[in-house]
């Protein structure tokens, strides 16, 4: 495996794979590794010959206040995992690399970054649409491969592609969970020993949502204020959004019918969380 920290390299990595033939993925992260990332990988590969995997904690995507300077990194340790699963190369430029003095140009995707993260995060999306198109140009991959536990940035991401006529594949993969049900976050290193318990109320209000909708639940409102109320039980937990949205345009539902998403983002201590569901009703 290799590693690249500037644009020239990487590309001409991309160049030599496609000369020889082969298709390229790419899965682009923040680094600090875990299964879930590496279960991107390995869908990645379903579809391609050659996996790229970026790992660059973008500052664009947060806000202030937020734990950029906190994120954890560690290359070195990135590196063995993504090796041990299968990426060819990885590309891990610096912040002037990707942002050189006078940089002055965005991407920004509207509507569906309005709600759910978007509300409480102003500017995140702008972050993540910039930066991704920016990847996906200096890279210019076949497929890239997205986690569904990043739902709202998933399809923010499809609209860009679609809209700018982006000329790949959007692969999302499913949420990879702990044997307990947390969803794997390498923010949940932050989570001392009683807020990691706690955090398990995301999961079972989402399982208790699916047991309501399959019981003959149809009102949104009435699923919803049952998902706060049981989220509320739990003393250490913060609500930010509990939210039941159309899967497709991410606007609040009244009456539950079609693909639906289920979306929560909740702090405990300093800590934020997400997680989500998406049901077929």
């Amino acid at each position: 495996m290799e590693i690249f920290k500037d644009i020239k390299g990487i590309r001409d990595f991309v160049k030599r794979e496609r000369q020889a033939g082969r298709r390229v993925g790419l899965v682009p992260t923040m680094g600090y590794l875990h299964q879930g990332h590496l279960s991107l990988v390995k869908i990645a590969l379903e579809s391609a010959d050659t996996v790229v995997m970026s790992i660059f904690v973008n500052p664009l995507q947060f806000g202030i206040g937020e734990d950029y300077e906190e994120y954890p990194r560690d290359l070195t340790r990135d590196a063995e995992l993504a090796a041990s699963a299968g990426v060819a190369a990885i590309f891990a430029p610096t912040v002037a690399e990707m942002y050189p003095k006078g940089y002055a140009s965005y991407v920004e995707v509207e509507q569906l970054t309005e709600g759910l993260c978007g509300a409480s995060r102003p500017g995140h999306f702008r972050g993540v649409t910039t930066v991704v198109s920016k990847l996906f140009n200096i890279v210019q991959p076949d497929v890239a491969v997205f986690g569904q536990k990043d739902a709202q940035q998933a399809a923010v991401i499809q609209r860009m592609v679609r809209d700018l006529n982006m000329p790949l594949e959007i692969v999302v993969a499913p949420i990879v969970r702990e044997s307990d049900g947390l969803a794997m976050s390498s923010r949940n290193v932050y989570l001392n020993d009683e807020q990691r318990r706690a955090g398990l109320v995301l999961s079972k209000s989402l399982g208790m949502a699916r047991e309501r909708i399959a019981a003959g639940e149809r009102d949104a409102v009435k699923l919803r204020q049952a998902m706060v109320d049981f989220i509320k039980s739990e003393p250490l937990a913060d609500i930010d959004y509990v939210e039941v949205v159309s899967r497709e345009s991410l606007k609040p539902l009244e009456e539950l019918a079609g693909p639906i998403l289920i979306a929560l983002a909740v702090r405990f201590g300093n800590t934020r969380l997400i997680d989500n569901a998406v049901v077929e009703v």
